[in-house]
């Protein structure tokens, strides 16, 4: 069996996939493989070789393929077909300055309407932040405690660019992990932010928010600059 295969085969499984989950079911084993590190960046995946792995045409994996494109996890590469994107680049930053925008709008109109139920839905997905260790996982924790939070505001367009900028932002998770030399994120400015909107403190819940996402985007910034001077 080519190496290549044994790759797929050990972090996939070859586990067949209903067609009418295929598309979805694929898109997040590879989600998670990629997220985690099992898919390393740079490493081709071929449809004709997912299809074949899976047990299902090459149309579901096709449409999977693009859906982790869209979300900044793949990328097409001339003579490689779909790679697997760099863990952090230079897109990565303004993904940061864009969240601040969009979501500093969408707490502004979502937490007049927030109710006791909204915060402990915020506050059960904190305490599950803190007790998980996988980076897939924590990704999914990390766009639900947030949206969570953005539930009640009423441009649901707003809401839709949001969740597209945080499921590409969980890439970035096992970059901050790494970088900081930690085995898990403090949730500190997590439950400042719930606390804030809890007491109805709009403007100091955005403010909490605008330096979480700055003190991310500083990271990733040092981080670009050192490897620039290498």
């Amino acid at each position: 069996m080519p190496e290549k295969i044994k790759l797929l085969t050990a972090v996939l499984g070859t586990e067949q996939v209903p067609p009418h989950l295929a598309r979805s079911v694929i898109e997040e084993r590879l989600r998670g493989a990629i997220i985690d590190g099992r898919l390393p960046p740079g490493t081709a995946l071929r449809q004709q070789e997912l299809a074949s792995l899976f047990g299902v045409s090459r149309m579901p994996v096709r449409e999977a393929l693009r859906q982790l494109e869209a979300q900044g996890l793949l990328q097409v590469v001339m003579h490689k077909g779909a790679v697997v994107a760099p863990l952090i680049g230079e897109d990565a930053v303004d993904t940061y300055a864009l969240r601040v925008l969009l979501e500093s709008e969408a707490l502004r109109q979502s937490i007049p309407l927030l109710d006791a139920e909204d915060i402990a839905r915020a506050r059960g997905f904190i305490q599950q932040l803190e007790n998980e260790t996988r980076h897939a996982e924590l990704g999914r924790l990390n766009r639900l405690f947030h949206m969570s939070l953005y539930a009640k505001a009423q441009n649901q367009k707003l809401l839709r660019l949001i969740e597209n900028e945080l499921n590409e932002e969980e890439r970035f998770l096992r970059f901050h992990l790494s970088s900081m030399g930690l085995g898990k994120l403090t949730q500190d400015d997590h439950h400042a932010l719930v606390d804030a909107a809890s007491d109805k403190q709009v403007e100091q819940a955005v403010k909490v928010l605008e330096e979480h996402l700055n003190n991310g985007a500083r990271t990733i910034r040092k981080y670009l600059d050192s490897q620039s001077a290498v």
